[in-house]
């Protein structure tokens, strides 16, 4: 059965609370999610976390009573509390009805199938969550093997990404590596790697992409650097008609997926 936490100054609110700071989330290995629908998006996928905390007045809300039991019946321990605690642990002035505390499941590249799926996505010093989480989401609308962070990328499990995701992190294999590491892993077998460049004139429109296909998206300031360009396959640009100059880099990675999507659909 539940227990009920309403106290702020409880040991398990403030240690919880901290894993809002990615010094935390490193030392405990546990990260936070929020929301009833990304729950259980993670439910679905074989998710479940250590910590389930949920609102009074939502308990017989048939997903939330669906939480708590798979919750509880994986070992994991389900929490009574209130607005007020929700709203601490989540940083939102209107938190969801649910907050979840899970362990963190990155992957290393060994444990990359690339036969998996024909497409993958690859970001390299990626710097905000929200682009981060809706690169995910883009991943699991294309059916995307999974999402190869390079470098010195944004954290995927911090609260931002996570909820920006909308639970995409959970059902994306996210893996971490360096360039080289990475690069070395890639060469070990099929696979073309696109760079998204605003120096080439090649059409991504115009190439037949061969799969499984790897694109990579550079850093959204600056681009990726000429080093990384070098090592591409081919180099593709998305035409810019208006005054601007590029587009949001979560944005240009949707549209270069799609691209490559709609190919292996049409043949």
């Amino acid at each position: 059965m539940p227990r009920e936490i309403t106290a702020f100054s409880n040991p398990l609110i403030k240690r919880v609370r901290n894993l809002r700071d990615k010094k935390h989330r490193r030392e405990e290995g546990l990260f936070l999610a929020e929301g009833l629908r990304i729950l259980t998006e993670a439910r679905e996928a074989g998710r479940l976390p250590e910590y389930l905390f949920f609102a009074r007045d939502m308990a017989n809300h048939p997903l939330v009573r669906t939480l708590v039991a798979a919750t509880e019946a994986a070992g994991g321990e389900a929490i009574e509390t209130n607005a007020d605690i929700l709203s601490k642990l989540s940083g939102k002035d209107n938190p969801g009805a649910v907050v979840g505390v899970y362990p963190e499941f990155a992957v290393g590249l060994d444990a990359l199938d690339r036969s998996k799926a024909p497409i993958w996505l690859v970001a390299e010093r990626l710097r905000d969550p929200g682009n981060l989480g809706t690169i995910l989401r883009t991943a699991d609308a294309i059916g995307a093997g999974g999402l190869i962070l390079i470098d010195d990328c944004v954290d995927p499990f911090s609260v931002e990404a996570v909820r920006a995701s909308m639970g995409a992190l959970f059902t994306v294999p996210v893996a971490h590596a360096g360039w080289a590491d990475f690069l070395a892993w890639l060469r070990e077998g099929p696979g073309q790697l696109v760079g998204l460049s605003l120096d080439t004139e090649f059409d991504y429109q115009a190439p037949r992409y061969q799969a499984p296909t790897f694109l990579l998206t550079g850093n959204e300031a600056q681009g990726m650097p000429d080093f990384m360009a070098a090592e591409c396959d081919l180099l593709v640009k998305i035409p810019m008609l208006g005054k601007a100059d590029s587009l949001n880099a979560a944005v240009a990675t949707a549209v270069m997926a799609y691209e490559v999507l709609n190919q292996r659909r049409h043949g």
